[in-house]
């Protein structure tokens, strides 16, 4: 009677084993089956994110991210918050009515009106020497806000922080096709500079708009303004200088006489639907034109100076690189419509009609 007993236990505890391992092993298997149907994305610090699906409730800084997100058909829909920089109607009229979590992309954010948004992911410069993208993780990884650190700005990491975007909200065929139309863009420049020997690329001077109030501030070769410079076939002379932005002397600038001057136009009233009312733009040249000894460097002398609107330095930038190609090599591209890249962009990636100026050239005395 006992070994009977004794083999009923057994009985009913293995059971009880074998159905606990079947429960244990099902839900490890549900578990790696959810992790794998998931969503996994590097930003540009080098922090792996990862969403069981996208995002429904999206928080952006700056006009850089939203731009990607209409080139790659995003509903826009998901984005819950915005910073001051989406003032402008005309381009931005989704968010109209989107609450603002901060004065701009460089401000201090209102943490009390980003979690009012509640937000699954918060979308910010990564590299911005004006933004501490560690500080925001660190306030907002602890009440379940994912920090994507994404540029858009630098030419060379352009591509691969479309594709995080694309991937997070299952868009690579969009990113694809868009991929198609930067290869375009990049050969037809590439074929008519290719001839062009090291010695005869134009000397280039950017300077960076904080050189409005203090002394020359230029951009050096980790910039996103070397990659456009180069592949439109000229050769920034400070990109050897470390940082990203740095000061010089004017004896600098003088000691190197570029053959073209160039300016970042962020701060100019310049770009979509802005039209540089009040001179501003040659207002600068021309001080700049009167520093002392630039009177004689050579870009001065052959009034080739430029300002380039904001937009160029951002995702727009490969469709801006014809415009400056040409500028720089007028006789190579005397035959291309520049400006219909800019059209098109416009159209096709904002579905708007360009409008305003975004380019100035100085145009002397």
């Amino acid at each position: 009677m006992n070994a009977k007993r004794n083999i009923a236990i057994f009985q009913a505890s293995m059971i009880l084993l074998f159905s606990f391992g079947i429960y244990y092993y099902s839900s490890i298997d549900t578990e790696q089956e959810s992790f794998e149907n998931g969503i996994e994305v590097l930003d540009s610090n080098g922090i792996t994110h990862s969403f069981e699906s996208s995002p429904t409730r999206v928080a952006i800084t700056n006009t850089y991210a939203a731009s990607v997100l209409r080139m790659l058909d995003v509903n826009l829909s998901v984005v819950s918050g915005v910073s001051g920089d989406f003032y402008d109607e005309a381009i931005w009229p989704e968010f109209v009515d989107t609450p603002q979590i901060q004065q701009s992309a460089h401000s201090e954010i209102d943490f009390e009106a980003l979690l009012d948004v509640n937000p699954d992911v918060y979308i910010v410069f990564a590299t911005n020497g004006m933004v501490d993208t560690n500080a925001i993780r660190e306030k907002l990884d602890p009440v379940g806000i994912k920090v994507l650190a994404l540029d858009f700005y630098k030419y060379d990491y352009l591509r691969t922080e479309i594709n995080v975007l694309a991937m997070l909200f299952d868009k690579q065929d969009e990113a694809d096709a868009l991929f198609e139309e930067f290869d375009a863009i990049e050969l037809e420049v590439e074929n008519r500079i290719s001839a062009v020997n090291e010695s005869e690329r134009p000397k280039v001077v950017m300077e960076h708009h904080a050189s409005l109030t203090r002394d020359p501030v230029v951009l050096t070769g980790t910039s996103q303004w070397t990659d456009l410079i180069e592949k439109a076939g000229g050769d920034n002379v400070f990109k050897h200088l470390p940082g990203h932005t740095t000061h010089v002397d004017m004896e600098a600038i003088l000691d190197v006489n570029p053959d073209v001057l160039m300016f970042d136009g962020i701060t100019f009233d310049i770009g979509f639907n802005s039209y540089d009312d009040s001179n501003k733009c040659q207002t600068h040249m021309q001080f700049i034109s009167e520093r002392p000894g630039f009177n004689e460097v050579q870009a001065v002398m052959d009034e080739r100076m430029l300002i380039f609107s904001g937009e160029f330095a951002g995702p727009m930038m490969i469709f801006g690189l014809p415009t400056l190609a040409q500028y720089l090599h007028p006789h190579l591209f005397s035959d291309l419509d520049t400006e219909a890249y800019l059209v098109d962009y416009f159209e096709t990636h904002h579905g708007l009609t360009k409008i305003g100026k975004f380019t100035c050239v100085f145009e002397g005395e």
